[in-house]
C-alpha cells in the first residue's frame, strides 16, 4: 500500500528513502544520501508530533502540583496520590519493549493515533472516578500508552526528512516536551487550584481529541519494519557500555523525580512562601535552557555534559537543603536542577546510540524503560521516606542517589574526555523526559 498522503504532502524523495535500507558506518546508523533535496521543512506534522509529546509529560507529571487536591478528594494519603505517577510510569517501564517488538511491522500513523487516543480515554477516566483503585488502573493505562508513543515519535520524525534535516526535525519533534515542564504544568497546576484537579485531567482529554485530528489529517504515515534477526535484549546489554549508561540513566531519574513527585510537600515543608505553581515554572523555564545548551555542545563534549548535570543538580540539593527557607535561594536551586535536568533525555540517549550502534531501535526502548523505572521509584521511594523522615530528608536522599550516579557514570565509555562528534547523518533518538 502506498504512502499517498505522505508523497503529496513532501518530497519525491520521501518514497524512494523508504525503500533504501540504513547503512552502518563505525557503529553509528546513517541514512543512505538522497539526490533530490527536500522543498520546505514539514512544520506542520512535526509540530503535531510535538503535540504529542506535550501532551505525554502534561499527562505524567501533571498529579506532582495537585497531590494535596487530589489527596483530599479521594480520601487519600498525599504518599499514596504520589502513587498516580508511579503507576503511569510503570504503565510506560512494562510496555516499552514488548510493544516496540510487538508492532514493528505495523504502520506508523495507526500506531500514534491508537497512543494519543488511549491518551483521551484514560485521561477522562481519571476525571471522573471517584475511586483510587479505579483512579490508579487508569494512570497504568496512560503509561502503556506514553511507551508507545515515546518509542514512535522521534523516529517518525527522521523518516519525515532528509538525513541533513534529521537533528533539526527530532529537535522540533521534542520541543513539546520543555514547553509542557515550563508552561504546561505550571498552568495545569493552576487550572487544578482554582477549579478543581479533575478539571485539569478533563482539559487534557480534549486536548488529546484534538490532536487525533492534527495528526490524522496532518502526518503522513509510514510502513512498518518486519522482524528480522537483530539482536535480543540479553544480546545488547552485552555491548560494551551500554550498562553503565542505563544505570546512570536510572539512578539520576530516581533522583529527579523523587524530589520532582513530592515537590508540593517538600514546598510546604520548607515554608518559604514559594508556591508550586511557581517552582515548577522556575523548573521549566530553565530546562528549556539546559536543552538548548546541551543541544549546542553534545556532539563534542557529552561526558563533560554529563559530569556537569550531575554536579549541578547536587549543589542545587544541597543548597536547597541547608537554606531552602529563603524564597530566593529556594527558587534559584529549583532553576538550577531545571538547567541540569533539561538536557539530560538528549544527553542519555546519544550516549546510548553511541554505544548500541546497529542495536540503536532495542537500546531505544530499553531506555524508555530504564527511565520510567526510575520514575516509578522516585514515587515510591518518597512514599516510604515522607511517613518516616518528613519532606525535609528529600534532597539529602536525592544527594545519595547522585553519589550512586557518579560511581554509574565513571563507568560510560570515554568517561572523563570530549566525546568525539558523530559522523554526518546519524541519527540519535531522544526518549522520554
Amino acid at each position: 500500500m502506498k504512502d499517498r498522503k505522505s508523497n503529496r504532502l513532501y518530497p519525491q524523495w520521501a518514497s524512494a528513502y523508504r525503500r533504501r535500507p540504513l547503512l552502518s558506518i563505525a557503529g553509528n546508523t546513517v541514512a543512505p544520501s538522497r539526490s533530490t533535496p527536500p522543498t520546505r521543512f514539514p512544520w506542520w506534522g512535526l509540530l503535531a508530533l510535538a503535540g504529542a509529546g506535550f501532551i505525554t509529560i502534561l499527562s505524567e507529571a501533571l498529579p506532582a502540583g495537585l497531590l494535596p487536591g487530589i489527596a483530599a478528594d479521594l480520601g487519600i494519603s498525599v504518599a499514596q496520590a504520589g502513587q498516580l505517577v508511579t503507576l503511569y510510569a510503570l504503565g510506560s517501564l512494562m510496555a516499552a519493549i514488548p510493544l516496540v517488538r510487538a508492532t514493528q511491522a505495523w504502520r506508523r500513523r495507526p500506531l500514534l493515533l491508537l497512543a494519543i487516543g488511549g491518551f483521551s480515554v484514560v485521561n477522562l477516566v481519571t476525571a471522573l472516578s471517584t475511586s483510587y483503585a479505579l483512579t490508579l488502573a487508569a494512570r497504568f493505562g496512560a503509561g502503556v500508552f506514553a511507551g508507545l508513543l515515546w518509542a514512535l515519535l522521534a523516529g517518525h520524525a527522521s523518516r519525515m526528512v532528509p538525513a541533513a534535516w534529521q537533528g533539526r526535525a527530532i529537535a522540533v519533534a521534542m520541543v513539546g516536551t520543555p514547553l509542557a515542564l515550563s508552561l504546561g504544568i505550571p498552568a495545569g497546576t493552576l487550572l487544578g487550584a482554582a477549579v478543581g484537579w479533575r478539571w485539569a485531567f478533563g482539559v487534557m482529554s480534549l486536548l488529546s481529541v484534538l490532536l487525533f485530528a492534527w495528526v490524522r489529517l496532518g502526518l503522513p504515515d509510514f510502513a512498518g519494519r518486519a522482524g528480522g534477526d537483530g539482536p535480543g535484549v540479553v544480546q545488547a546489554l552485552r555491548l560494551p557500555g551500554l550498562r553503565p549508561i542505563l544505570a546512570l540513566t536510572l539512578l539520576y531519574v530516581l533522583a529527579h523525580n523523587l524530589l520532582y513527585t513530592y515537590v508540593a510537600p517538600w514546598l510546604a515543608h520548607l515554608q518559604a512562601g514559594v508556591r508550586v505553581d511557581s517552582a515548577l515554572l522556575a523548573f521549566g523555564v530553565a530546562a528549556l535552557g539546559g536543552i538548548w545548551l546541551t543541544g549546542m555542545l553534545v556532539d563534542r563534549w557529552l561526558q563533560p555534559l554529563v559530569w556537569a548535570s550531575i554536579a549541578l543538580f547536587a549543589a542545587a540539593a544541597l543548597v536547597a537543603g541547608l537554606m531552602g527557607q529563603s524564597a530566593v535561594v529556594l527558587l534559584a536551586c529549583i532553576a538550577c536542577w531545571g538547567l541540569a535536568f533539561g538536557g539530560t533525555a538528549t544527553l542519555f540517549q546519544t550516549a546510548s546510540a553511541r554505544a548500541a550502534g546497529e542495536a540503536g531501535d532495542l537500546a531505544q526502548s530499553m531506555l524508555v524503560t530504564v527511565w520510567n523505572a526510575g520514575m516509578a521509584g522516585g514515587g515510591l521511594l518518597g512514599a516510604l521516606l515522607l511517613p518516616r523522615y518528613g519532606a525535609g530528608a528529600l534532597p539529602w536522599a536525592v544527594l545519595v542517589l547522585l553519589v550512586l550516579t557518579c560511581l554509574a557514570a565513571a563507568g560510560m565509555p570515554g568517561a572523563g574526555r570530549a566525546a568525539p562528534p558523530l559522523k554526518a547523518g546519524t541519527r540519535t533518538v531522544p526518549p522520554s523526559p
